[in-house]
């Protein structure tokens, strides 16, 4: 059997690690594309053809099915599709007809719902009848009726309803002059709000579904109208934009199928910052005690296996840990202490943000005590010796030239930290996170940050999307750019993690 001298061993161990960082950076690229190209189908407007088939009586049915492919390759699919469901019933495929209508219009509304069809008329509350054409005078119109509305509601009604609260608190007489003063007014404002509804109530839209069935649309309820059949590549791109727009700055709609993801994009990334707040000097001062304070013996020893192996314990577990100590145990006193006149409705002692960044910060403990660690391991001893020399104490050196030099490796664990903490789901389902928030964690109400709120993670998102609206398009193309927008969140905060490695190391490391 021939033996390979070093050369050649060299060189086979040199094409096998090629190959292999070959292969995981072929596997890694393959991965984001993937993600890239099932989430941009989410922003990018689809075609509408309009599909005819049978019902069970036999009778012609028509539906327009909007779809990211051409007519040639959505007809075979959807007579692969008819196929194989009818296949074993021995009944003819009702498949009639596959067509694309130009003229088709898709309705996207506030509430995130979508329609298609062909448009009718425009009525009007003085039961004019008006065209396409005339629909941005309409518009302007209904945006200023609902201007007047929402004025009254919050400069008249709101006021007032306040007022006549506080005239019932005080237990002022149902006939006392002030009362009926407020009623009056509240009773005139009222009627002019609810004609004002009304009116913006009789602006309607009305287009024709595939079947010839009249939709019955409000002027105020739409969101954007277009011909997705007939739109220019710049319409397109413009459309897209503005969907992404969407997106970063609304909240999500028909049961997070449409809509955006700013409350969960909001509440990652401030629960992965006030984390990386808590784990950063706690994981330092652990990493300096272990490698500057602590004797090296075997209590050191064995407290250093343990923080290695906490790394490798599963996730769910500091999840219940999380909720059975920071949530019941240290919220439950909190509550107590601070807030027995709220009791038995808790507020510190349920899950909320606070306590999902105590619960990340333990996870990813061992992560920044171990890089620490290893940052302190690579100061020169040279330095210590020169400080000690120059009459600094070992207060002073580990503060001023230890710590500055390890700082590179504490940003390293930082940078690890805020990875996994932004996709982990399991723990922050016990702790904190929801599928939906009806609140920020932050807003204008004292004391500005709420840290007792739950709050909404694009992890959890993206888990709670994924298993229910598997069947779904439009929401399974949703939860794929929310994994561009964590992909793109991770690839921000530890870019700016490693500028801020890179300038402490060009600062301290190669002097």
């Amino acid at each position: 059997m021939r033996k390979f001298n070093a050369m050649e061993k060299q060189t086979i161990s040199s094409f096998a690690s090629g190959l292999s960082a070959a292969i995981l950076l072929i596997a890694l690229i393959s991965l984001v594309f993937f993600i890239v190209l099932k989430g941009s189908a989410y922003f990018w407007p689809s075609q509408v053809f309009k599909v005819t088939t049978y019902d069970k009586a036999s009778n012609e049915v028509s539906v327009f099915v909007p779809s990211s492919v051409d007519i040639d390759e959505f007809t075979a699919a959807l007579t692969n599709k008819l196929n194989e469901q009818f296949a074993s019933s021995k009944q003819p495929i009702p498949l009639i007809a596959v067509e694309k209508v130009d003229a088709i219009y898709q309705i996207n509304l506030h509430s995130g719902a979508i329609q298609h069809g062909n448009f009718q008329q425009i009525n009007t509350p003085n039961s004019e009848i008006y065209q396409l054409a005339e629909l941005n005078d309409v518009v302007a119109s209904v945006a200023v009726f609902q201007r007047e509305l929402r004025e009254i509601q919050t400069t008249y009604l709101t006021v007032l309803h306040r007022k006549i609260a506080q005239l019932n608190q005080s237990g002022v007489s149902e006939k006392a002059p002030a009362r009926l003063k407020e009623l009056e007014q509240f009773t005139y404002w009222q009627q002019k709000a609810d004609a004002l509804s009304k009116k913006i109530a009789a602006y309607r839209l009305i287009f024709i579904d595939a079947s010839g069935q009249p939709i019955d649309i409000l002027v105020k309820d739409i969101n954007h109208l277009f011909q997705p059949n007939m739109m220019s590549l710049f319409d397109k791109v413009s459309y897209s934009g503005n969907k992404i727009i969407e997106f970063i700055s609304e909240s999500p709609k028909q049961a997070s199928t449409s809509g955006g993801v700013f409350p969960a994009l909001f509440g990652t990334v401030l629960m992965v910052l006030l984390m990386a707040v808590i784990v950063a000097p706690f994981g330092a001062m652990a990493a300096i005690y272990l490698h500057e304070y602590a004797p090296n013996n075997m209590t050191t020893s064995v407290i250093r296996i343990c923080v290695s192996n906490m790394a490798g314990v599963p996730s769910v577990v500091y999840g219940v840990f999380g909720l059975g100590f920071f949530v019941y145990t240290l919220g439950g006193s909190i509550d107590s202490l601070f807030y027995s006149d709220s009791l038995p409705s808790p507020t510190f002692g349920s899950p909320g943000l606070f306590w999902a960044a105590l619960t990340m910060a333990l996870l990813t403990l061992p992560v920044v005590i171990v890089s620490t660690e290893e940052g302190l391991r690579r100061v020169p001893e040279g330095l210590r010796a020169g400080s000690y020399a120059l009459g600094a104490t070992k207060m002073e050196t580990i503060w001023k030239t230890v710590l500055p030099v390890a700082s590179p490796g504490i940003m390293t664990g930082v940078i690890l930290a805020i990875a996994r903490a932004a996709g982990e789901v399991a723990p922050l389902i016990l702790v904190g996170a929801v599928k939906f928030a009806p609140s920020l964690p932050v807003d204008g109400e004292f004391p500005f940050l709420h840290l007792e709120r739950q709050f909404m993670h694009l992890g959890v998102f993206i888990y709670d999307g994924a298993f229910h609206n598997q069947t779904n398009t439009q929401g399974s193309s949703m939860m794929f750019a929310s994994c561009m927008l964590l992909l793109l969140i991770v690839f921000i905060l530890n870019l700016f993690a490693i500028i801020v490695r890179n300038r402490l190391r060009d600062r301290y490391v190669r002097i």
